[in-house]
C-alpha cells in the first residue's frame, strides 16, 4: 500500500467514526429528555476506546460528578464510600472505639479527658495520662497526627487494643487492655447556670442525640432553679433539620409553624410545634453570630418570628437550603439540595450563590470589609424582601437572621502576640505541664470548683513562668500585645486548668466571665425592658 492510500484510508475512518458519532448525539438530541446523559455516556465511550493511555474510568466519573455538583449550589455534595461513615458520624452522635478526649502535645498523644461511662473511664485513665505505645507501637514522634490517633484507637465495638500508659509519680509504664465501645458525640458542650435563675446551654451542632442532651440539661438546671435560659448557637454550622423542628418545639406553643420546605419537585411541607414544650415558658436569649447556621437558624427565625424570644448577636450566615441523602450503586452518596425551607413569617434566608461557590464563601471576608461585624447600619437588605412577626416587627429574608439586639465583633484581643501564641500552641503546652506538676496540689487546694474560681489567682510569679515558657517555645514577649490580650489570654490559661481538673462545664464558666457576648446576653435576660420593649412573649 503506498503512503496515499495510507492516508487516505486513516482520514476515512477517523472522518466515518466522527460522523457516527455526530449522527448519535443528533439523535440523541431530539426531543429527548435523556439527551445529556446520553451525551455524557457517548463521551465516556469516546475516551474509553480512543484515548492515547490507560484511564481510571471510575475517578473520571467521580470528578465529573463532583464538578456537577459544584454548578447546582454550595451544598449538594458527593462523598465517596468511604469517607460517608466518616461524615456521618458527628450527627449520628456515636462511634466505636476506646472514649477518650486527646490532644496532641510536643508529639505525643495527652488524655485530656476520659468520657464518664467509657470503657477508658471504667478502666481508671486518667486526664494528663501520655499514651506511648498502642498495640506495641511507639506513638511518639513526628508521625502523630490526628488522624494516626483516629486510625489506631477507633475500631468495632468488641474488639481490643493494647495501650502503654505514662503516668507522672510511677516509674514504669501502665499497661491496659481496653475493649472498644460505643462512644457518644456530645453535641452540647456546656449547660450550667451563669447566674442564679438562668441557665446557659451551648450546643455545638444537631445531631441525632442532641435532643436527649438539651432535655436531660434542661431537666437538671431546672432542678438547680433555672427559670429563664440563654442558648447558645455561636459558630453552630447546623446538623439534622429534624433535631432543629424539636428544639424549636421545646419553645413554642401548640399549633405554631416551626418552618416549612418547598422545592420544584419538593411540594410545600409544613412542620408544627406539638405544644409539648418543656420551655415554652420563661425568658429566652439566643446567640447567633456569623457562622450560625441552617438548622441553627431555623431555631433562631422561628422563635423570632413568633416573638417567643429575643436573638442577640450578629447577623447569621445564611442557609435556607435543605440537602437529602442520596446512596449511589457503590455505596457513595450524593447529599443533593432538593427545597429551600421558610421562617414562619415567609422569609427565606439563604443568600445569594449565583456567582459561584468561591464567592459564597467569601461572604464573611465582605462582612468584615464591609464593617457589617461592627455597625449594623451597614446591612442593607431590599424592602422586597420585608416580612413580619407575629408582633408586626420587621424582619428580612435573602440573607441569614438579623439579630434583635445587635452586638459588635471586637477584635481587639486577637494581637500578633496572641495569634503567635495559638499558632504555637503554647498556652495548651503550658496548661498541660503545669497540671501535670500541679495536680495533686490542685485537687487539695480546690475540692470543689466554687472555689478555684473564687481563689485562684495569676500572679506576678505565675504569669513569668507562662512568658517564660512562651519565650522558650519561640514567642517573645510583648508587652503591647499581652496587655490588649490580657484577659483573653489569662482566661483561657485558667479555663483549661478548670477543665484539666474538672470538665467542660467549668471551661466555659470561666472563659465566659470575660466574653463580652456572653454577659450581653445576661444582661439582656437580666432586664425585663428588652423584652418590654419588643414585645417577646415570656
Amino acid at each position: 500500500m503506498n503512503k496515499n492510500k495510507l492516508v487516505f484510508y486513516l482520514l476515512t475512518g477517523v472522518i466515518s467514526f466522527t460522523f457516527s458519532v455526530q449522527s448519535l448525539f443528533a439523535q440523541t438530541t431530539k426531543q429527548d429528555p435523556n439527551a445529556g446523559m446520553k451525551k455524557y455516556s457517548a463521551a465516556m465511550q469516546l475516551i474509553k476506546y480512543a484515548y492515547v493511555d490507560t484511564v481510571n474510568e471510575s475517578r473520571l466519573v467521580e470528578k465529573a460528578i463532583i464538578e456537577t455538583l459544584k454548578e447546582l449550589d454550595p451544598h449538594s455534595m458527593y462523598i465517596s464510600k468511604k469517607d460517608v461513615q466518616r461524615a456521618n458520624e458527628p450527627l449520628e452522635g456515636n462511634f466505636d472505639g476506646i472514649g477518650i478526649q486527646f490532644e496532641i502535645l510536643r508529639d505525643t498523644i495527652s488524655v485530656v479527658h476520659s468520657i464518664p461511662g467509657g470503657p477508658s473511664e471504667r478502666l481508671g485513665i486518667q486526664s494528663g495520662d501520655k499514651i506511648i505505645k498502642i498495640d506495641g507501637e511507639l506513638t511518639v514522634g513526628k508521625k502523630i497526627t490526628n488522624q494516626f490517633v483516629l486510625d489506631h484507637l477507633r475500631g468495632k465495638r468488641g474488639t481490643k487494643v493494647n495501650v502503654s500508659i505514662y503516668r507522672k509519680g510511677r516509674k514504669e509504664p501502665l499497661e491496659f487492655t481496653i475493649i472498644r465501645d460505643k462512644i457518644p458525640i456530645n453535641s452540647i458542650d456546656a449547660a450550667y447556670l451563669i447566674k442564679p435563675g438562668i441557665g446557659y446551654v451551648n450546643l455545638n451542632k444537631f445531631a441525632q442525640t442532641s435532643m436527649q442532651e438539651f432535655i436531660e440539661s434542661l431537666q437538671r438546671l431546672k432542678s438547680k432553679g433555672m427559670e429563664h435560659l440563654i442558648l447558645d448557637l455561636r459558630n453552630n454550622s447546623g446538623g439534622y433539620m429534624g433535631t432543629s423542628i424539636e428544639l424549636a418545639d421545646e419553645f413554642l406553643k401548640q399549633g405554631k409553624l416551626i418552618v416549612y420546605t418547598q422545592g420544584e419537585h419538593s411540594p410545600r411541607e409544613d412542620y408544627i410545634a406539638t405544644g409539648m414544650g418543656r420551655f415554652e415558658k420563661g425568658k429566652l436569649v439566643i446567640m447567633i453570630n456569623e457562622n450560625s447556621a441552617s438548622a441553627s437558624e431555623i431555631v433562631a427565625g422561628a422563635v423570632q418570628d413568633w416573638d417567643r424570644g429575643i436573638i442577640v448577636g450578629r447577623r447569621s450566615f445564611g442557609k435556607g437550603l435543605v440537602q437529602r441523602p442520596f446512596q449511589l450503586p457503590d455505596s457513595s452518596q450524593i447529599r443533593l439540595t432538593t427545597a429551600r425551607y421558610y421562617n414562619p413569617s415567609g422569609k427565606c434566608i439563604q443568600k445569594p450563590y449565583t456567582e459561584g461557590v468561591d464567592k459564597y464563601y467569601e461572604d464573611f471576608s465582605n462582612r468584615i470589609r464591609h464593617g457589617e461585624l461592627i455597625h449594623p447600619d451597614s446591612i442593607k437588605f431590599p424592602d422586597s424582601l420585608k416580612f413580619y412577626t407575629a408582633g408586626k416587627r420587621v424582619v428580612y429574608g435573602g440573607g441569614g437572621i438579623m439579630p434583635d439586639v445587635f452586638i459588635p465583633w471586637d477584635s481587639t484581643p486577637i494581637t500578633d502576640y496572641y495569634l503567635d501564641l495559638r499558632r504555637k500552641n503554647v498556652i495548651n503546652l503550658f496548661v498541660g505541664d503545669y497540671v501535670d506538676r500541679m495536680r495533686s496540689e490542685l485537687k487539695s487546694d480546690y475540692q470543689e470548683f466554687d472555689r478555684f474560681d473564687k481563689n485562684f489567682i495569676m500572679d506576678t510569679i505565675f504569669m513569668k513562668s507562662f512568658f517564660e515558657f512562651a519565650d522558650k517555645q519561640g514567642v517573645k514577649y510583648d508587652e503591647k500585645g499581652y496587655l490588649l490580650s490580657e484577659k483573653l489570654i489569662k482566661s483561657q490559661i485558667k479555663g483549661l486548668i478548670a477543665q484539666k481538673l474538672w470538665d467542660m462545664n467549668e471551661l466555659f464558666a470561666i472563659i465566659n466571665q470575660n466574653d463580652e457576648e456572653v454577659q450581653k446576653a445576661v444582661e439582656v435576660i437580666s432586664d425585663d425592658s428588652y423584652f418590654e420593649k419588643l414585645k417577646i412573649d415570656r
